[in-house]
C-alpha cells in the first residue's frame, strides 16, 4: 500500500475515531454471525458496529470471501449490524481515511436515531403517559375540554323547560275545556237538566 496508511496504522486510527464516538470495540477478535467466520479488525458486539481493515499481508481476502462480505453487507442493509470496511485497493491518506470514517459513523448515528423515533411513535399511549400529557397542557385548552359537558347540561336544561312549557300548555288547554274556576282552578260545571216539554192533550167538548 505505498502513499497510504499500512493495516496497523489505519486500524489504530480508526480505533481512536470509534472510541471518541463513544463505541468500546474488541480488536482482533473472530466474528461468527450469518454464516460467516473471519477475523473482524474491532468490533463494538453491544452497538453492532465495527470497521476491517483488508490487506493482502494476513491474507484478509482469503478470511472475508466475496459471499461473506455480500452477506454481512445484506445484514447491513436490513439495519441488523453497521461494518466500515476498508480494502487495501483504495489508496488513503489519515486525512481521506478519517473523512471517510466520520462520514460512515454520522451515517450510523442517523440511522439509530431514526429506529429511535419510529419506536417511539408505536408505542401505545398508557394511562400514565396521558395523564401527564393533560397535565401539560396550558389552561386554555382545559378550559376548552370542559366546555362539551356545559353544553350538554344546558341541552337537558333548555329540554326540561320545554317539558314543563307543554305540560303547563296541556294544562292551559284542559282549563279552557272544562272551564276556568278561582284561582286558576279548574271547576266542573254541573251540566243544566233540558225540560222536557210534554203537550197537553186537548179535550174535545164534550155535547150534552
Amino acid at each position: 500500500m505505498s502513499d497510504s496508511l499500512s493495516e496497523i496504522e489505519g486500524c489504530d486510527l480508526l480505533a481512536k475515531l470509534f472510541a471518541a464516538r463513544g463505541y468500546r470495540l474488541a480488536r482482533n477478535i473472530v466474528f461468527r454471525e450469518y454464516g460467516v467466520t473471519f477475523h473482524i479488525d474491532a468490533w463494538d458486539a453491544a452497538a453492532r458496529v465495527g470497521f476491517e481493515f483488508l490487506t493482502s499481508e494476513d491474507d484478509d481476502h482469503d478470511d472475508l470471501t466475496l459471499e461473506g462480505y455480500k452477506t454481512l453487507m445484506a445484514a447491513q442493509q436490513r439495519g441488523e449490524l453497521s461494518l466500515f470496511i476498508i480494502d487495501e485497493v483504495e489508496t488513503l491518506s489519515a486525512a481521506e481515511l478519517t473523512a471517510t470514517a466520520h462520514d460512515f459513523l454520522d451515517e450510523v448515528a442517523a440511522a439509530a436515531r431514526a429506529r429511535t423515533r419510529r419506536g417511539k411513535r408505536s408505542r401505545p399511549a398508557t394511562a400514565t403517559g396521558r395523564k401527564a400529557a393533560a397535565a401539560n397542557q396550558p389552561a386554555g385548552k382545559k378550559s376548552a375540554e370542559k366546555k362539551p359537558a356545559g353544553r350538554r347540561l344546558t341541552v337537558k336544561k333548555a329540554r326540561a323547560a320545554q317539558a314543563s312549557a307543554s305540560q303547563a300548555a296541556g294544562k292551559s288547554k284542559a282549563g279552557k275545556k272544562i272551564g276556568a274556576g278561582v284561582k286558576g282552578k279548574a271547576v266542573a260545571r254541573p251540566a243544566r237538566k233540558k225540560r222536557k216539554r210534554v203537550a197537553k192533550a186537548s179535550k174535545a167538548p164534550t155535547r150534552r
